[in-house]
């Protein structure tokens, strides 16, 4: 059974997703409880999954026994069972925090919610380019119901953004489809990571125009400058368990750049190598710019958070372009920290909103809050570990970062980075004094932080203490997955058999050892 597990992250959301929303007369209870057993069985997977890929063997599910590169294919490697196990607890605690009521201001909130978690999980763990489209679509598509969830003029409006923008990423996921399907024959990504190495020169401009095209759509979905407009409407308009569950979306964007250009577009690609990786760099940096003055600019508190994520993305960004086992390897731990620590943002500026009266999220004077001291508390340790400040998981991650880039790579990274954390600070310093400090004489009321919303913000906001204590395992796991990202050769051997992969196929950076 164990070879099974590998399909179970899609086959279970899939499956019980389709029955909430065929079952709409049942009784509130009785779909929160489905839906928490569902994703906590999910967890349970997702951590037999790390514990599979931990010796370090590539396996991959056929389905339908159609063996690659003709069939559809689902592969376990480091990667992928790490953003399944992120994604499934990250998943968990948003649903748990849906159940305080959020989840009955609209309709077919948990069945949606697992669609677009078995979307995300597929797009994890495919191993074939059109099925990473299906996936993304499907996410998408759930995501725009998820999105309109509980209705209002402003989600709304932003909804419309968000979809008509993904609509036209599709179209060019789409369009970049077919040409790399009429240079290759294939879109098995293993395949086409063999048929590369010997391309024909006259097909390699064709080749290169589908590679940059998609890497524009992973663009797009990551929020890369300038594709980056629709993230921060978006975000603040979600209700709060939807905005915590985007805070992965971006890392699909991540994710898929970092699969895709990792294993196709190697040193073994020839002029085709690091496709695209220079403009990452700088791409990453301009993001890092435009997200600073954003953080500055925002005068509500989920629009603060939103470009919390946005800062998150420029530094990501920055570490694909530098290109090394050790920048992915930060880039890794990083990517951990700051998808826990922004998702648990969101829920707490929920919180804090419910208590505040009229002025909700609005960075303003207002009533005191009922909790503050608590509230305070975790917003203090949230905001520091999103800025880098030591001893929280954020600056472990930034510095990860800033000591795998090379002394030209620091010249820029340094001054640019440090200062986005620095306009952090302000902006969440500003923000903290104005709520917690700038306060009336009223008396102090709404809703508690209750148990599940309680159990759900605390613990995302603890993965910025939980991965300070856990540093040093997380970082082995993590430069191990780098390093097996970094030679492509056993993903090769383990989907085509070893006769197809190329003979140079050898660790590409000179840290790989």
């Amino acid at each position: 059974m164990l070879q099974h597990l590998i399909v179970l992250p899609i086959v279970l959301p899939l499956l019980v997703g389709a029955c909430l929303l065929l079952s709409r007369g049942s009784s509130p209870v009785l779909r929160r409880s489905i839906s928490l057993i569902t994703q906590a069985i999910m967890v349970a997977i997702a951590i037999a999954l790390v514990v599979q890929a931990n010796d370090d063997t590539i396996r991959y599910y056929a389905l339908g026994d159609w063996q690659p590169p003709f069939g559809i294919v689902l592969v376990l490697d480091r990667l992928s069972a790490t953003m399944v196990l992120l994604s499934s607890v990250l998943g968990l605690l948003a649903c748990l925090y849906a159940t305080a009521g959020i989840d009955e201001t609209g309709s077919n909130f948990h069945g949606l919610f697992l669609l677009q978690l078995m979307g995300i999980n597929g797009a994890f763990l495919t191993g074939d380019l059109f099925n990473l489209f299906v996936f993304f679509e499907v996410l998408l598509i759930a995501s725009y119901a998820l999105l309109l969830h509980g209705g209002s003029k402003a989600r709304t409006l932003s909804a419309l953004h968000y979809v008509v923008l993904n609509l036209m990423g599709s179209a060019f996921f789409l369009i970049a489809l077919g040409i790399l399907y009429g240079v290759t024959g294939t879109l098995n990504m293993a395949d086409m990571a063999v048929i590369v190495t010997t391309l024909d020169p006259g097909r390699a401009g064709l080749m290169e125009a589908g590679g940059l095209l998609l890497l524009v759509v992973f663009g797009l979905k990551a929020a890369m400058l300038p594709l980056y407009f629709w993230l921060p409407r978006a975000y603040a308009a979600a209700s709060a368990p939807v905005a915590a569950l985007f805070a992965i979306m971006t890392k699909v964007g991540i994710y898929s750049i970092l699969r895709v250009y990792s294993l196709i577009f190697t040193d073994n690609a020839g002029t085709l190598a690091d496709l695209g990786r220079d403009w990452l760099w700088w791409a990453g940096l301009a993001t890092l710019v435009v997200s600073m003055l954003g953080v500055l600019s925002a005068r509500d508190l989920r629009t603060l958070v939103a470009y919390l994520v946005m800062i998150s993305v420029g530094t990501l960004l920055t570490a694909l372009g530098m290109n090394s086992v050790a920048a992915d390897s930060a880039l890794l731990f990083y990517l951990i920290h700051s998808t826990l620590v922004t998702g648990g943002l969101f829920l707490l500026v929920d919180v804090m909103a419910g208590q505040r009266g009229k002025a909700g999220a609005r960075i303003v004077r207002s009533r005191p809050l009922l909790q503050a001291g608590l509230l305070g508390g975790l917003f203090l340790i949230g905001t520091a570990a999103a800025a880098g400040l030591p001893p929280f998981s954020g600056a472990i991650g930034k510095a990860l970062i800033l000591s795998s880039a090379s002394l030209e790579q620091q010249v820029w990274l340094w001054p640019v980075l440090l200062l986005a954390g620095l306009c952090s600070i302000v902006a969440c310093s500003r923000a903290g004094s104005s709520v917690f400090w700038r306060t009336g004489n009223s008396e102090p009321s709404g809703e508690r932080l209750g148990v599940a919303r309680g159990i759900a913000t605390c613990g995302l906001i603890s993965a910025a203490l939980a991965l300070v204590v856990f540093a040093g395992p997380v970082s082995q796991w993590t430069k191990a997955t780098a390093q097996q990202l970094s030679d492509p050769a056993p993903y090769l051997d383990a989907l085509l058999g070893k006769d197809a992969a190329p003979e140079t196929a050898l660790p590409l950076k000179g840290d790989a050892q």
